[in-house]
């Protein structure tokens, strides 16, 4: 198997729950995931995040939606404290079922999705933990579009 891009989009801004959470999706076929696949990961998403203001929480958060060649994918991350992500993993086994369930086995993230996950780490460092004053719209506001 050898590395090709993908796209990587910007899919909406989505307010729940208290949350303004950046929606990425990536597919190894196509522009944009299926649509029935990101109502799936929102789904996980809408029942992981946790109250948004609690423990240090920003009620900020992306999730990357992935319709992989092997598997669809939806990664839930949300920034605490200031400095730290955590990071959820769902997967279907399979990239025509949007059957999520948590992964649980140690994996962490592919190659493409380790792209959004840099470039939020970066996006965060520059407008909000280490910006002398901090934005949160300008974090939100910026935005991958890329084929990496």
């Amino acid at each position: 198997m050898s590395y090709r891009t993908r796209p990587i989009r910007f899919l909406e801004l989505w307010p729940v729950d208290g949350w303004r959470v950046k929606i990425y999706g990536i597919t190894a076929v196509g522009e944009r995931p299926d649509p029935e696949l990101v109502t799936a990961a929102k789904a996980v998403a809408r029942d992981r995040l946790p109250t948004p203001t609690d423990g240090g929480r920003h009620g900020i958060a992306f999730l990357t939606v992935h319709q992989g060649a092997q598997s669809a994918w939806a990664l839930v991350d949300w920034w605490v404290d200031g400095h730290l992500l955590h990071h959820h993993l769902y997967g279907s086994g399979d990239p025509s079922s949007f059957d999520l369930r948590p992964v649980t086995d140690g994996l962490t993230a592919c190659t493409w999705e380790l792209a959004v996950i840099g470039f939020e780490r970066q996006v965060w460092l520059d407008t909000v933990y280490a910006a002398d004053e901090p934005d949160i719209d300008a974090y939100l506001n910026t935005r991958l579009e890329a084929d990496a």
